[in-house]
């Protein structure tokens, strides 16, 4: 790896950054731009792994089962021609129900829980279940929240604590509520997402806290977790077109997963193994379990299409060469 080249690609004008290099455990390179090593950042879309794991941590310990439909547990979501959608498929990203009314609507109503959720159960499904990938960008994390909401009778934020931040020892990483993290930068979606209300709400696809060491540790874990095994299995095929994102997204059961590709946030270098997750172009975290490398890069610079930042990319690539 040239450090130097990775150094100078994540030192950018104006722009906050972590970032944590491990190779078979070891930090091979951290460094900080513009922020504190412990000072955290909004992950969004980079979060959606932790939900995802503590899913399948609850599937290993019996407390529900991957291919239970949403409605075993919660009965109000069965209407609407939605009672056979499984969880295992809302971690594929195949439920059918991308939004509850539509991206703008569902933005709007994410800080409130009880909004979000209801509107799911009342939705219905954009795509018969199974049938394709279609991005849960927010959807993901009310619809896996509220089944864990329901299945151990505790509030999610807790429950996520409890089963994945602290056994994985992500000290500094939480599910919105009070304290400070880095502004965003660029992008209109900046003024919504630097609002104190959003970034205090509960919003699990969205609203997780934290540092890039903690991202770092959570993905060291996930090469030896025997729960992230089964999380890892891919669930797409390569080209297959995700609806939402418009572009061929190799989807598992909670993770992306790597692969040459031009759109990849993890490099056009990663091999097909590699697993982990975009969030909003501003922060990826993913691991190769080839390599056993683990590589955690956060931003506070919002840019580009959904799908992957050609920056991202590059910083991925030269790390990998």
């Amino acid at each position: 790896m040239d450090v130097g080249r990775v150094t100078a690609l994540i030192e950018r004008p104006g722009v906050a950054a972590q970032l944590c290099v491990l190779l078979d455990g070891e930090t091979v390179l951290e460094r900080s731009v513009n922020a504190r090593p412990d000072q955290p950042f909004l992950l969004f879309s980079a979060g959606k792994p932790l939900t995802a794991m503590l899913v399948h941590r609850l599937a290993a310990q019996g407390v529900l089962g991957l291919d239970d439909p949403v409605a075993r547990h919660w009965p109000e979501f069965g209407g609407q021609g939605k009672e056979t959608i499984t969880i295992r498929q809302v971690l594929q990203h195949r439920s059918g129900l991308p939004y509850g009314k539509s991206l703008p609507l569902d933005a709007v109503l994410a800080p409130n829980w009880d909004r979000s959720v209801r509107a799911l159960a009342e939705a219905r499904p954009r795509y018969a279940a199974g049938a394709v990938p279609a991005y849960h960008v927010l959807s993901f994390g009310f619809l896996l929240g509220e089944v864990v909401q329901r299945v151990t009778g505790e509030p999610f934020r807790e429950v996520l604590r409890r089963e994945v931040l602290t056994p994985y020892g992500m000290k500094r990483t939480r599910l919105g509520g009070p304290g400070s993290s880095v502004a965003l930068v660029g992008g209109i979606r900046r003024v919504l997402f630097n609002q104190g209300f959003f970034r205090r709400a509960a919003i699990p696809a969205a609203t997780v806290i934290g540092t890039a060491r903690d991202l770092a540790q959570f993905y060291q874990a996930m090469l030896d977790d025997p729960a992230a095994a089964e999380a890892r299995t891919p669930s797409s095929g390569d080209g297959e077109i995700d609806r939402v994102l418009g572009l061929p997204i190799r989807w598992s059961q909670g993770f992306q997963l790597g692969g040459p590709s031009r759109s990849r946030a993890m490099g056009k270098l990663s091999g097909p193994l590699t697993f982990g997750h975009n969030g909003s172009n501003a922060c990826v975290g993913w691991a190769d379990p080839t390599r056993r490398l683990v590589v955690a890069y956060l931003t506070n610079r919002l840019e580009g299409p959904v799908a992957g930042s050609p920056h991202q990319s590059e910083v991925s690539d030269a790390i990998l060469a």
